[in-house]
């Protein structure tokens, strides 16, 4: 594929995709040439951060605009609802960058007027993004002529990530402890303590306490990986027989699927109860292992009632 084709997408969510993933080696620089901290982290961690993961975000849903246009899907607006999800991510960077520019956080910060517009600003593009992506998402249920795997991989790696994102307002209330002593700053990545604390490398999710990044992420990236999923299916078969029946491929879809909405949701329900991700308690973890079990026994499923349909040579 010729890299005028990629373009070719979506402009406009190819574009800021683009400027994001050039962004990204800039805010590294800055990591390491910059001393600065702020919440215990490198002042431009989060910048760089946001910049990768828009540029993910945006890459993937250009790719998801040309399968609906290419399939001839309902697209009447569709085109615009990208462009509104592009300029919004495109305004939240920039406020993410300025606010670190100034040695401040970006997210919940009201301390002054001028931090009070931004995080305005940003919670205003936040919202619009999402919208233009329920409508890019609804548009993927339009597409038809997709095999049944891809289909499903698509639409319910969609259908996750908005609810991923969604998740993120959260993250948006006040906590108890804010209101009781308020110091301009209404709203919080964890639960149970204060944002600033111990935190795994690079991504920061709290290890003393919840972290609602935790299902933000996971969402949000579905988005990516269950496609990956299918891809990985489709090159394995090449070599697995089995793998050829396009309903093994959709029933091992729909099993990944189910699980990794139980994953969303077992993430979301540890992080409301101020657990660290790698602390759960036993709860936690049995239903983690439940859900191991559920899943693997779902796949042998797939693939044995599969092959007891196919009729014999």
């Amino acid at each position: 594929m010729r890299m005028r084709d990629a373009v070719a997408w979506h402009r406009p969510l190819m574009l800021v995709g683009a400027t994001c993933a050039a962004l990204v080696p800039i805010g590294v620089i800055g990591i390491l040439a910059d001393p600065r901290t702020l919440l215990g982290a490198p002042l431009w961690m989060k910048p760089t951060k946001f910049a990768v993961s828009i540029a993910i975000f945006c890459i993937s849903w250009a790719w998801l605009y040309a399968q609906v246009r290419a399939r001839r899907g309902r697209i009447r607006g569709v085109h615009l609802a990208g462009t509104l999800a592009a300029v919004m991510l495109a305004i939240e960077m920039v406020v993410i960058a300025v606010q670190a520019g100034r040695g401040t956080t970006s997210h919940y910060n009201v301390t002054t007027a001028l931090d009070a517009a931004l995080w305005t600003v940003m919670g205003v593009s936040i919202v619009a993004a999402w919208l233009g992506t329920l409508w890019l998402s609804g548009a993927l249920f339009a597409v038809r002529g997709l095999d049944p795997a891809r289909s499903l991989a698509i639409r319910a790696g969609a259908v996750l990530a908005l609810a991923g994102m969604a998740l993120g307002f959260l993250m948006t209330s006040p906590t108890s402890e804010q209101l009781a002593d308020f110091r301009g700053i209404a709203g919080a990545h964890t639960v149970g303590l204060p944002d600033g604390g111990p935190g795994l490398p690079v991504v920061g999710w709290s290890t003393v306490a919840g972290d609602l990044r935790v299902p933000h992420f996971v969402g949000m990236h579905a988005l990516q990986l269950l496609p990956l999923l299918l891809v990985a299916l489709e090159l394995a078969a090449a070599r697995v027989a089995v793998l050829r029946d396009p309903r093994v491929r959709r029933d091992l879809v729909a099993t990944a699927v189910t699980g990794y909405a139980g994953l969303l949701a077992l993430v979301t329900w540890q992080a409301l109860r101020g657990q660290p991700l790698l602390a759960p308690d036993p709860w936690t973890a049995a239903a983690f292992g439940a859900l191991v079990v559920v899943v693997a026994g779902g796949a042998v499923l797939s693939v044995r009632r599969t092959r007891e349909l196919t009729p014999a040579g």
